[in-house]
């Protein structure tokens, strides 16, 4: 199979195809209002909505932004990430106090749900507006963004179940909520969640356990960039390990350049070809 060249307006189901396109738009959130614009444009997509708040110390991050784009057929909303640097000794904080979950379910990291507060309203607006004949609908987001994509799904199909989404895929997302939490997002997730991680990517490995935990559906990329639907714990530690060798000069970094969403790409184009 050749890297796709159009996007994936298809309506519903899992395809390494639809995850490549939604990391594409998961990368796109990166860049400014009027390239997303454009990008939607050469997409198929003749409707935008961008969503976006600032904060004030001392929270962590200077802002929360997203984009929605509509066709006849598929919406997309993509929330942003944030560089490791940014975030890492954030998410590496356990004494942040907990938020009760969507529809009161378990609890999520207080950071993560303070974020999706701001645009939460944006994005539930723009949802209903354009939802106007039945399209599919899909978070997705990389980083930070994949955290927000999770929870944004948890919180409609939890309360608003008419605007659920049809599915959500992640892109080295944190950990985000508890393990209730993680639970009843699963019960009502299960088949539509897709989160992918890239070998050593640290993001993934934040926030710590047990206070905090990862839903389910694991897409895990190994250290050669080939993508297993599973697995089996002994053979990833031994990936993992063999990932942090593959640089002798600088160990460490692996963990940081796995986390990048072009690294991300590249092994789903490999897997696509």
């Amino acid at each position: 199979m050749a890297v796709p060249v159009d996007f994936d307006h298809s309506s519903s189901g899992y395809s390494l195809r639809r995850a490549y396109w939604l990391a594409r738009a998961a990368d796109l959130a990166y860049r400014d209002r009027a390239d997303i614009e454009e990008q939607a444009a050469r997409w198929g997509f003749d409707r935008v909505r961008h969503h976006a708040a600032r904060f004030t110390p001392p929270f962590p991050l200077a802002a929360t932004q997203a984009y929605t784009l509509a066709s006849d057929r598929v919406i997309i909303t993509a929330f942003r990430g944030a560089e490791p640097d940014e975030i890492k000794d954030w998410l590496s904080d356990a004494t942040a106090p907990p938020r009760p979950g969507p529809g009161g379910n378990g609890y999520v990291h207080h950071g993560f749900a303070e974020a999706l507060d701001a645009i939460h309203p944006s994005v539930a607006s723009a949802l209903a507006e354009l939802r106007t004949d039945g399209q599919s609908v899909y978070f997705t987001g990389h980083s930070l963004g994949g955290a927000l994509a999770m929870l944004a799904g948890a919180r409609l199909y939890l309360e608003a179940p008419h605007l659920a989404a049809d599915g959500v895929y992640t892109f080295g997302q944190p950990r985000t909520c508890d393990r209730l939490l993680a639970e009843a997002f699963h019960q009502g997730f299960g088949g539509r969640m897709y989160r992918f991680v890239n070998n050593n990517d640290i993001v993934a490995q934040l926030p710590p356990e047990p206070a905090y935990t990862h839903v389910r559906a694991l897409r895990y990329i190994d250290s050669h960039g080939k993508l297993h639907e599973t697995m089996p714990m002994f053979s990833a530690l031994s990936d993992r390990a063999r990932g942090l060798t593959a640089d002798a000069l600088a160990p460490a970094s692996d963990g940081v350049r796995d986390h990048f969403m072009r690294s991300y790409l590249t092994a789903l184009e490999k897997n696509l070809t």
